[in-house]
């Protein structure tokens, strides 16, 4: 048996060459992967010492010749084939192991053009297609984590194991390939993603669904409960995105991807219970997404009333024994939820999708408008609640206090509407301060005099802000424009 190893990932490479050593498989390879192998004490081979041609044009073209992908595509059971590669002094290839050049960190790295065309792999796609092509007589390997499992399997390789590495090839170098399309055309992009799992339904019982996923970046793990819904997928989103706007001990809970409570604090308990008490009706059955490390308190707490999923970068063992005796609440563990990054957001439309940015908040570029100035603590207050509020459904508005939203108006058509939702909601006045999600008019300023409440940030950006900044200074309420808007549809 033969098999052609050139790889530019050399990732547990030496160890896997030497098992096939043990196992008689004779060893082709290319370029510094023989260089690797040679100086383990491995017997390996040269291409050149197969094609009897050397590399040529700075080692553009190695592998790109009849007597190695003669070597792969011939049919074993095929006599014409095999009259052929006897006739040509072919011997036969009966693994390809290949990791293509990192193109795509290759550009995260460099704008030089001609590095990044260097970066373009010609042979080893063409290697990895030949012999996906070929599986039922090849096995192709192009990922390091297969290693182990390839030697478990290599005494007795069925041919729905050489199916399934083959299709994983396929995907390698189609998701290579709309890489470097998207990457010159420089407009285009693609969507390479693959089923995770089918779903129980989708947002209703009656809808079918099924979780793709593309680069998972997100370290999740589901150390208890159930398989994740439709609707607790999108919640988890839309959880993870609000923790992740705010440095210090922060929770969040939501229904139906709308926070009903944000809170922050010296600590992840007292985070939660400013969550909690914003809405003590509506988290029931919700989510709750925590971005520090979950402990026994914290989980004292949040035993205390039914909750579908907590997702946390970690939970300690006394926090998951408590959590976990409720055998309908699933546990969701995001290790490195701080650090990686959430990216564009994609919605289906007519013809195709639209695409954004993420929607980030620059507190630093602001304006005082009104003569009244705020105090220390209602900036403070102000910076929490424009945080909070771009993540509520527009029109939106949040009253917020001490790191802690005291009501959430999402959705409503009239601006006005959202306010007047809040001041009724709310569980205390004293003290609170507005966010608004887009600008507003003077008939929200006249609410927030009405109900005493002396300090506002909104986006700005009407033909009447004068109006509202006159409305504002007359009933003497700060008034800050941020001049950026914050919808969310």
């Amino acid at each position: 048996m033969r098999a052609l190893i050139s790889v530019f990932d050399k990732t547990g490479i030496k160890e896997f060459a030497r098992e096939l050593e043990k196992r008689n498989w004779e060893i082709v390879s290319t370029g510094g992967t023989y260089n690797l192998l040679k100086e383990s004490g491995i017997k390996v081979m040269t291409v050149e010492e197969v094609t009897g041609q050397r590399e040529i044009l700075d080692g553009r073209v190695k592998t790109l010749h009849p007597k190695i992908h003669g070597a792969i595509l011939n049919i074993r059971e095929n006599t014409e084939h095999q009259s052929t590669i006897l006739e040509e002094g072919i011997i036969s290839i009966d693994m390809v192991v290949n990791t293509l050049y990192p193109f795509e960190d290759t550009i995260t790295k460099t704008d030089n053009l001609d590095e990044i065309i260097e970066m373009i792999d010609i042979g080893g796609p063409s290697m990895i297609r030949a012999a996906a092509k070929n599986y039922r007589d090849v096995l192709i390997v192009t990922d390091p984590c297969d290693y182990q499992d390839v030697l478990d399997n290599l005494d007795s390789i069925s041919e729905d194991y050489r199916k399934q590495m083959a299709i994983k090839a396929f995907e390698t170098t189609a998701r290579y390939d709309r890489a470097i399309s998207d990457y010159l055309s420089g407009e285009n992009f693609s969507l390479n993603c693959k089923l995770k799992e089918n779903l129980r339904y989708g947002e209703n019982p009656h809808q079918k669904a099924a979780y793709y996923v593309g680069e998972e970046v997100a370290e999740v793990k589901i150390l208890h409960g159930k398989q994740l819904s439709y609707n607790n997928l999108n919640d988890i989103y839309a959880a993870v995105k609000v923790v992740k706007d705010f440095k210090e001990p922060t929770a969040v809970a939501i229904k139906h991807t709308n926070p009903c409570g944000i809170g922050t604090g010296e600590n992840l308990k007292e985070a939660y219970l400013k969550t909690y008490e914003c809405d003590t009706e509506s988290i029931f059955g919700g989510i709750v997404a925590l971005n520090r490390e979950v402990d026994l308190d914290v989980a004292e707490e949040l035993s205390k009333i039914f909750l579908e999923v907590i997702i946390a970068p970690k939970f300690s063992k006394e926090a998951f024994e408590i959590l976990s005796v409720k055998k309908n609440i699933r546990l969701v563990e995001i290790s490195n939820l701080m650090d990686f990054e959430v990216g564009r957001q994609f919605k289906q439309t007519l013809n195709g999708v639209i695409v954004q940015d993420l929607d980030e908040v620059e507190f630093e570029k602001f304006e005082v408008v009104s003569r009244r100035k705020p105090t220390e603590k209602e900036l403070k207050d102000l910076e929490f609640a424009f945080k909070a509020v771009k993540h509520v459904a527009s029109n939106g508005v949040v009253l917020a206090k001490d790191g802690s939203t005291y009501a959430i108006g999402q959705g409503q058509t009239k601006r006005a509407w959202a306010v007047e939702e809040v001041i009724h909601r709310t569980r205390s006045l004293d003290g609170v301060v507005l966010a608004s999600d887009g600008f507003f008019f003077a008939d929200t300023v006249e609410l927030l005099k009405d109900h005493g409440i002396k300090a506002a940030i909104s986006p700005g950006g009407s033909i009447r802000d004068r109006e509202v900044i006159e409305a504002a200074n007359e009933a003497d309420i700060t008034l800050i424009f941020t001049r950026t808007r914050h919808f969310r549809h």
